[in-house]
């Protein structure tokens, strides 16, 4: 589900999932491990992406959906002891977007440092309103970090996806490529993060995210986010998506 790639002092980390690159539970914690794994081994800068097409599609509902409180609770710690960890990597975290990026998607590349995107007819946001599912208050902070808090409230609870290019205008990606120059473009900014004096790189950006820093606690989120999974509303929701997918 993880492949890994070191060029000198950076890593590239890559979901390949097939399909969709859906989050699980074994993802997540993989995806935490990588990072980990990276940093540990002197990786200046982490590249993060996806499949050609698709940098993931979310979360793994169909596989979710059944599963008793426990097991949905230690999904959402995985995932939470995940972003928190791209939101505070002791390194840049670059978010090479291969593709769509729908909720859990958009979720990791908006804790990730920087964010190139493709080209082409790809579409990128918060859309779990649409299912029924409250955005949890750990990820609505990354999202009003990185847009705004206007900008920020319209997107998410209208569940918006936007396409590449409306992404770009509004900063939720920092800058587009076509889709063969992605990783070579990814290595290419990489290289020149990595080429910096790396004390006052990253003190300086992680002046600017020492709100995420303080605010983000995954035991405390993953609660919160169960409780949200489990609401009358949001089963609905999730029980007429399952079966909206069965039927493609």
């Amino acid at each position: 589900m993880i492949r890994t790639e070191s060029r000198g002092a950076i890593t590239a980390i890559a979901i390949d999932r097939p399909p969709a690159n859906a989050l699980n539970t074994e993802l997540a914690a993989g995806l935490y491990a990588a990072h980990q794994r990276a940093c540990a081994d002197g990786a200046q800068v982490i590249i993060l992406t996806g499949r050609p097409g698709m940098f993931s599609g979310g979360l793994d509902v169909p596989e979710l959906l059944p599963q008793p409180r426990a097991v949905v609770e230690a999904f959402w710690l995985a995932f939470f002891r995940l972003t928190r960890a791209l939101a505070v990597s002791p390194v840049p975290v670059v978010a090479a977007i291969s593709g769509h990026a729908p909720a859990g998607g958009a979720v990791l590349a908006i804790h990730c440092d920087y964010r190139i995107g493709v080209r082409g007819n790809f579409r990128m946001g918060l859309n779990e309103v649409a299912v029924g599912l409250p955005v949890p208050d750990c990820i609505m902070l990354a999202f009003e970090h990185l847009l705004g808090a206007r900008l920020a409230q319209r997107l998410a609870m209208t569940a918006q996806l936007v396409a590449m290019d409306e992404a770009l205008a509004i900063g939720l990606v920092d800058e587009l490529v076509e889709p063969e120059r992605l990783m070579e473009h990814a290595w290419e900014w990489s290289q020149r993060l990595a080429a910096l004096p790396p004390l006052a790189m990253n003190r300086t950006r992680m002046l600017a995210r020492r709100r995420l820093a303080e605010l983000l606690e995954p035991q405390a989120d993953a609660r919160l986010a169960t409780d949200l999974w489990f609401s009358a509303e949001t089963q609905a929701g999730m029980h007429a998506l399952v079966a909206r997918l069965a039927k493609k």
